[in-house]
């Protein structure tokens, strides 16, 4: 996938409708009775890296005030939905500890990759940060999960919502009306190609988590290293 192709075209889909201020809203972000629950495998930026992204999301801020911006404890990339979110899930229902033995197995394999943030794009719903996973060690990570999981036996919804290909990160929802569309816009231009740097993933958390991944409604299920990486943590700023 050309993903820089994709990205600018999701950003051309959406800038027609946010331009008329038709931002879709997020009615459940702010909801007690949202009891959508998944299970996913996922990867968090470095400190350095989120910190970057939270002074970013400062100048949209300024803008819309009132959209629900992603805290830096909460910025991912997510690697595979295992479980997609959906009303009534908890972890009763499932036994964890396969679950990691699960993911432990499939790492065997497995080594630390490198991901690019670099620029922003949107969908009518959201601002979304562009990665660029660096080699074929995502796209392998998330080959040998599909495999494993297909066959185990285990409940499991991947790429039942779709199949995701891309390293990105939502950092916004909309869920109040767009107070001024022309410079949302203005700014999402300004920050299409902005570098925001790249960093070694060499840790993938397993989580049960909400639909945000909201910290305070994730319960940690484990974290597993993808090898021995030799600059833990690495991260290169932009210029």
């Amino acid at each position: 996938m050309n993903l820089t192709a994709h990205y600018d075209a999701m950003r051309q889909a959406a800038v027609h409708q946010l331009a008329r201020g038709e931002a879709e809203l997020d009615s459940l972000l702010d909801s007690p009775l949202d009891t959508r629950r998944g299970i996913t495998l996922l990867a968090r930026p470095p400190a350095a890296v989120t910190a970057r992204i939270g002074e970013v999301l400062k100048d949209f801020r300024r803008i819309e005030p009132d959209q629900y911006y992603y805290p830096t404890s909460d910025i991912h990339v997510t690697i595979l939905s295992i479980i997609s979110c959906y009303p009534g899930f908890t972890l009763d229902l499932i036994d964890p500890a396969a679950y990691q033995n699960a993911v432990r197995t499939i790492l065997q394999s497995s080594a630390p990759f490198s991901i690019r943030f670099a620029g922003l794009t949107a969908s009518p719903g959201s601002l979304i940060v562009h990665g660029f996973p660096v080699g074929d060690g995502l796209e392998n990570l998330r080959a040998a999960t599909r495999r494993f999981f297909r066959s185990a036996g285990l409940q499991q919804s991947i790429d039942q919502r779709y199949s995701i290909q891309t390293a990105h990160s939502t950092v916004l929802r909309f869920r109040s009306p767009l107070q001024n569309p022309a410079r949302l816009l203005e700014k999402l231009a300004n920050y299409q190609s902005y570098l925001i740097g790249s960093f070694e993933i060499d840790a993938v958390e397993l989580v049960y988590n909400d639909w945000y991944q909201r910290v305070r409604n994730t319960v940690l299920l484990g974290r597993f290293p993808l090898g021995a990486p030799a600059h833990p943590h690495s991260f290169s700023p932009a210029a």
